[in-house]
């Protein structure tokens, strides 16, 4: 179907402002760029019981988690949330909005991880941050009042590939066992050369240069794309993986890698349920104070993690 008009709207008003493409700007300027649109668009932060903020051990030194908590039970499931930005851009304040709004609707502590960021810190520093993370909530679970039985995971674009790869990383580890990963349009391959890539290249919309800018700043080497860890549809074996929720955009250049990796969990015995919103760009789950279906699909994902972590 055509651009959503919500959708269109907001590509009108970047090329009535000439904003520039962020893959166009220094470093500093489109980590400020990013952050600002993103407030702009997610509406206005839901007010939850509790935040705080604790540090934590972590790989290269001290790692900060943001934790927002819905009500003052002694004990909830748990949320690790990643936020999105192509490992590049991004912050704890980046997935503020959605990650007060899916604590509320799903009466989960959610946990942000601040991660470090490529390409001062390329891969793998932000797997092993994160893995850290979840480690530390799981062994901690009580000190934090959280329930370390009911744990899921998620995050968005690049937050989805570190849920994802550290999903396997639970595995191969032998734990902390993860309730559910949430998954939303996920980068699952460096170098993917899809439809969906090869499509969108709208230099108003997240593209495939977007997409390309993002790796080159993330990976060492190219070497280091084919590692499961880095692109997770290059994994091998996908089994025994936590049920997911996936879920795509119509005109983001991840979608049919997002989906490949849906279709692979599927096929490797994992419980998976996808859906796909027409008409969107890439972004649009953390654009809900503007366009009707990033509510809708944060509702969606609400209603899931809260059946998996019942």
């Amino acid at each position: 179907m055509p651009l959503h008009p919500q959708a269109e709207a907001l590509r009108r008003q970047r090329a009535e402002a000439g904003t520039p493409p962020l893959y166009t700007l220094d470093l500093a300027t489109a980590r400020a760029a990013d952050l600002a649109s993103i407030q702009a668009a997610g509406g206005s932060p839901e007010a939850v019981h509790e935040v705080t903020e604790l540090t934590v051990p972590g790989p290269g030194g001290p790692l900060t988690l943001r934790f927002y908590r819905p009500s003052a039970a002694a004990e909830l499931p748990a949320l690790l949330y990643l936020f999105g930005g192509g490992w590049t851009l991004g912050s704890l304040d980046t997935g503020d909005a959605i990650c007060r709004r899916l604590a509320n609707a799903v009466g989960c502590v959610v946990v942000g991880v601040g991660y470090r960021l490529a390409p001062e810190h390329p891969f793998p520093a932000a797997v092993e941050d994160v893995a850290a993370a979840a480690r530390w909530l799981a062994e901690h679970a009580a000190e934090v009042g959280v329930d370390p039985a009911r744990i899921a995971v998620g995050g968005d674009s690049a937050g989805g590939n570190l849920a994802a790869a550290l999903t396997l990383l639970a595995r191969r580890d032998g734990g902390p066992g993860f309730r559910h990963q949430l998954l939303v349009y996920p980068n699952t391959e460096y170098g993917a050369d899809t439809p969906s890539v090869r499509e969108h290249d709208d230099p108003l919309l997240f593209n495939r240069r977007s997409v390309a800018w993002y790796w080159g700043h993330y990976l060492k080497a190219e070497a280091d794309g084919a590692d499961p860890l880095a692109s997770p549809l290059r994994a091998d074996d996908l089994s025994g993986l936590p049920p997911a929720t996936v879920i795509t955009a119509e005109y983001d250049p991840l979608r049919d890698e997002g989906e490949a990796y849906a279709e692979a969990l599927r096929t490797a015995g994992v419980e998976v349920e996808t859906r796909r919103y027409d008409g969107m760009p890439h972004g649009f789950f953390a654009m809900a104070g503007v366009l009707d279906a990033g509510r809708d699909a944060q509702e969606y994902a609400a209603a899931r993690l809260r059946e998996a972590l019942a």
